[in-house]
């Protein structure tokens, strides 16, 4: 196939226009990110979102698979001496894998089975008679089995049969599950005690029931079947009825409906339901991840604390809280512990000990991790006084003990032990979540459903673009940011983050965005991919400190000539600006418009950090135990995880309380994300407490 053909493909896939695609699979080709195309070549791509042109990579490397599998197939096929012109056109116009799947599946190599057996026995030649309406009267019985096995093995590789079959099991099956004999304890005291006994029709099963039902199996509590009740009758009718020869007589036809049947049950059935469970996970994933990304990118761009002195704390009981002082970017600047909880509630010596750290080092904001002993901490600091209530911030810790025992953190703490590397890392999320986030696994910050049961290298991917899309979009400043927030950076990599930090380690702060040449190995294309997301505040060039790339400042250039102004002098100065036409200037050959309109609004704004136009936000809770609550109570919250079925809330509480998605609205939603998102301050009303399993269930109805 032709790329222009592959092209074409993508494009009817997904709806775009083809020229744009053909642009975007080429820059993909050539080594270009999707940040990159997306920001910096819109002219080629007709303007393309980033969201567009990602799904143009999968889709893309879809495609590719799929032509891949197309030839390979017509090459064996071909082999075989079997590529008929027919056969050929069929699979030159298969659409899907699975369409070209069932036309290859009479040709494939195949096992020992009992159709081969009887080939071996010679009774090839009996099935094919009996398939033309003959009966011959001197066969017995083992050789009409023989033959049965043979037409069932055609019959199970029959297209028209497969399409019969899976179109029925997907519109009419239901997935059943039984619980497996001696495992009901300890199911009914597991989360998946609902799916013990759980019934649900294909067409209609959520995609966080299909996966809680794979794990209950997988772990021995439940077995699955697909049940197609009264419809099981009518299936194997429609099957032996579409299989018959038009020439059969009442004997011939009486063994071919046993062999269909036999077909259905023993080849059939089981291959379609593979296929179909394979389709369920897949699409299962797909939502799973999709919510994972999504929860991922809302924690990644919450707003940074600018500005901010911190005082971080990882609470504790018996062994204390581990308190650390940081500056504004996040620098430790003293440690040390303090008691305020059982079992000693040392309230003086931990008040005397913050109220030091904080004249000391100028601190203005507390960072508490919401770990054990949270509350606690919490209570005793807003008791003591030393700060303002609304200057406390309970920061999430998931993934600080992670990162505390990381390869990462011993590099930038090697003298430090764990407790003060996560005490570090709490109070650095509070001053820059993205900075410090892309340090620890995604997997374990806290965030989705199911993630260690979906496809393992799909979720990594899909995290690692989601990770890689928020980098780029807000920018680095290449003189502060970690090797490992370098590494995320369009066109570097962890090596040439690592000789990033190397260069400016020996040399200094990088000067100019044109410095990063002379690292070892960032040549011109990954200076061409990188420079555009890297900034230089403070630098000799000042659109360094812009999401302009360098290959554009010569437009700026022009463009402030023009107008008979210098650049400094053009950036933020709103009048000037609103008198610029992107069209215009474009028509005279200054640049590309899309180019000029971003320009523009980089202008308007440079050296602006997009996710400063939230505020940080923190809620006060309304209950500080599980016992204080009530049904029917209204409950201040924080939404602290959002899944397919719901909405977690944190309730200034050890447990959270859960908002299922048929509770968000008075109206049919199908998605909470419609509703809530991540870290959104809510108010909810309690309408089920489970003291037993200390399960809150909320609404917002």
């Amino acid at each position: 196939m032709k790329e222009i053909n592959i092209a074409r493909a993508v494009s009817e896939r997904l709806g775009l226009p083809e020229k744009g695609v053909s642009a975007t699979i080429s820059l993909l080709d050539e080594g270009a990110t999707v940040p990159f195309i997306s920001r910096y070549r819109k002219e080629a791509t007709g303007a393309l979102t980033d969201i567009q042109v990602r799904e143009i990579e999968l889709t893309l490397k879809q495609v590719r698979e799929l032509e891949s599998r197309r030839e390979s197939v017509m090459k064996q096929v071909a082999e075989l001496g079997k590529l008929t012109p027919e056969l050929e056109n069929k699979l030159m116009h298969a659409s899907t894998l699975t369409d070209l799947e069932d036309l290859y599946a009479p040709y494939k190599p195949k096992k020992r089975t009992r159709a081969t057996i009887a080939r071996e026995k010679g009774l090839e030649p009996l099935a094919k008679k009996i398939m033309s309406g003959y009966m011959p009267p001197a066969c017995n019985e083992e050789e009409l089995a023989g033959a049965r096995d043979i037409i069932a093995e055609w019959a199970s590789e029959s297209v028209r049969l497969r399409q019969i079959t899976r179109r029925t099991l997907r519109r009419s099956s239901q997935i059943v599950s039984t619980m497996v004999k001696g495992k009901e304890a300890e199911l009914n005291n597991s989360p998946l005690a609902q799916y013990g006994t759980f019934r649900q029709g294909v067409s209609r099963m959520a995609s966080h029931q299909y996966l809680a039902l794979r794990r209950a199996e997988r772990e021995g509590l439940v077995r699955i079947k697909y049940d197609l009740g009264e419809q099981e009758e009518g299936l194997l009718y429609k099957l032996s009825g579409s299989f018959m020869p038009n020439r059969s007589t009442p004997e011939t036809a009486k063994q071919i409906e046993t062999a269909v049947k036999d077909a259905a049950k023993r080849l059939l059935r089981p291959s379609v339901e593979n296929e179909i469970s394979a389709e369920l996970k897949e699409e299962a994933d797909k939502v799973a991840i999709e919510i994972f990304s999504s929860n991922l990118r809302e924690l990644l761009l919450a707003p940074p604390l600018k500005n901010k002195r911190v005082l971080a704390i990882d609470p504790g009981y018996r062994t204390g809280c581990k308190v650390v002082a940081l500056d504004a970017q996040g620098t430790l600047l003293a440690e040390n512990v303090i008691y305020p909880t059982v079992p000693k509630n040392d309230f003086t010596g931990a008040t005397a000990v913050i109220e030091k750290l904080i004249r000391a080092h100028k601190l203005e904001v507390i960072a508490l991790g919401n770990g054990t002993a949270s509350r606690e901490t919490e209570s005793f600091l807003k008791q003591s006084g030393l700060l303002d209530p609304k200057k406390i911030y309970v920061v999430s810790e998931d993934g600080a003990s992670v990162y505390s025992a990381s390869e990462i953190a011993r590099k930038e703490f090697p003298d430090k032990d764990v407790t003060v590397r996560g005490a570090v890392s709490i109070g650095r999320r509070l001053i820059d979540p993205l900075a410090e986030l892309v340090k620890i696994d995604p997997k374990s910050i806290g965030v989705g459903q199911y993630q260690h049961d979906v496809d393992q290298n799909g979720l990594k991917d899909a995290l690692d673009y989601t990770v890689t899309a928020c980098v780029n979009s807000v920018g680095v400043d290449v003189n502060t940011a970690s090797e490992k927030l370098l590494s995320y950076v369009s066109g570097i990599g962890p090596t040439l983050a690592s000789n990033i930090v190397s260069y400016r380690t020996q040399n200094g702060p990088f000067k100019t965005r044109a410095e990063l040449k002379k690292v070892p190995r960032l040549g011109e294309k990954a200076y061409e991919l990188c420079a555009g997301f890297l900034r230089v505040p403070g630098g000799t060039e000042p659109l360094d400190n812009t999401g302009i790339h360098p290959e554009s400042y010569g437009i700026v250039r022009r463009i402030a000539k023009g107008m008979g102004v210098n650049i400094t002098t053009l950036a933020s100065n709103k009048p000037l600006l609103d008198m610029i036409d992107a069209h215009k200037l474009a028509m005279e050959g200054h640049g590309g418009e899309e180019t000029i309109k971003d320009i523009v609004t980089e202008l308007r704004k440079p050296g602006r950090d997009p996710r400063t136009d939230d505020e940080t936000t923190i809620f006060t809770p309304t209950v500080s135990r599980f016992e204080d609550l009530s049904v029917g109570m209204r409950v201040n919250g924080k939404v602290n995880n959002i899944t397919a079925f719901g909405a977690f809330i944190d309730l200034g509480i050890k447990e959270n309380g859960l908002i299922h998605i048929s509770k968000l609205s008075e109206r049919r939603v199908s998605s909470v994300s419609q509703v809530l998102k991540l870290g959104q301050i809510v108010e909810a009303k309690v309408i089920d407490i489970d003291h037993d399993r200390k399960r809150i269930s909320l609404s917002m109805i």
